[in-house]
């Protein structure tokens, strides 16, 4: 049970680093945009993120899932960080949060 509350409070801290973290194009978090797909930890506190971004060619695409790496990488106790980006399904305005359209002025 304690391991499962562990893993559990180390994801909401992931989350937590992921919405400090913004696409320079838009003001919006990436976690809000819909960027991320699936936050998988284990027991070992290893961390895999699958993420998108918001088109194959963003000029971006180098640097974001460094940058998430790295500010996930810090969170005491993380073993190790795999970012898996994928552009299936593409990424589109659905994806993202009421709070993210509220903030674009699209709601």
């Amino acid at each position: 049970m304690q391991k499962e509350h562990d893993i559990l409070s180390l994801e909401a801290e992931i989350v937590s680093i992921l919405k400090n973290v913004y696409d320079p194009e838009i003001p919006v978090n990436i976690y809000d945009l819909g960027l991320i797909y699936d936050i998988e930890t284990d027991d070992q506190n290893r961390v895999k993120i699958t993420m998108t971004l918001t088109a194959p060619n963003c000029p971006v695409a180098d640097v974001l899932p460094n940058e998430i790496r790295d500010k996930v990488s810090a969170i005491p106790g993380v073993s190790q960080v795999d970012i898996d980006l994928v552009f299936d399904p593409p990424w589109d305005h659905s994806m993202m949060s009421e709070e993210a359209m509220l903030e674009l002025g699209m709601l």
